[in-house]
């Protein structure tokens, strides 16, 4: 086989996997990252010494986004080493991926501050609401999204085109992960 037919081979496969039907099989052909581990464990201080342990309510625990290697470098990944990735027809914070293009990629979502780990870097973590009410983990400004159809280890669809942009993992400086 050419080379050329060769990485055109790869291309169809990658693309095969990102519009893969909604069956929750991984693609075909598909190979997990290196493994990811964070055992640390948060650290909670009160500077408030009116309220006891017994009678706070603890803050809900928000994402953990960290790092792990991959074919196009340092990406970030959840706590469970799913790939997360950005939207480069979203030009700021506002997210523009509802209804089929959210259930394709869904977005990472917090009920409590999001944790960085290894290189993420915590300063640029944030949030931002949705349209439900839900809010949004963004990164650099970024809302950060799954692909519905990889499993925990799997980077499948980088550089991939739909609902009218572009799917790019993400580095830990907060920019697409190169192409």
């Amino acid at each position: 086989m050419s080379r050329t037919a060769g990485a055109a081979a790869v291309l169809l496969l990658a693309l095969a996997g990102c519009a893969a039907a909604d069956d929750g099989a991984a693609p075909a052909g598909s190979e997990p990252s290196p493994t990811v581990t964070s055992a640390e464990a948060d650290e909670t201080a009160s500077d408030d010494d009116s309220v006891t342990a017994d009678e706070a309510e603890p803050a809900p625990a928000g994402p953990v986004i960290t790092t792990t290697g991959s074919a196009y470098g340092t990406v970030l990944v959840d706590g469970r080493r799913q790939a997360i990735y950005l939207f480069d027809r979203e030009a700021g914070r506002t997210p523009r991926c509802y209804g089929a293009c959210a259930d394709a990629w869904p977005p990472v979502l917090a009920k409590g501050d999001a944790r960085a780990r290894r290189q993420v870097r915590g300063g640029l973590l944030g949030t931002v609401p949705r349209r439900d009410g839900t809010l949004q983990v963004t990164y650099a400004g970024h809302p950060l999204y799954f692909y519905a159809h990889e499993g925990p280890g799997q980077l499948l669809c980088h550089d991939i085109v739909e609902y009218g942009g572009r799917w790019l993992a993400v580095t830990p400086r907060g920019v697409a992960a190169p192409t």
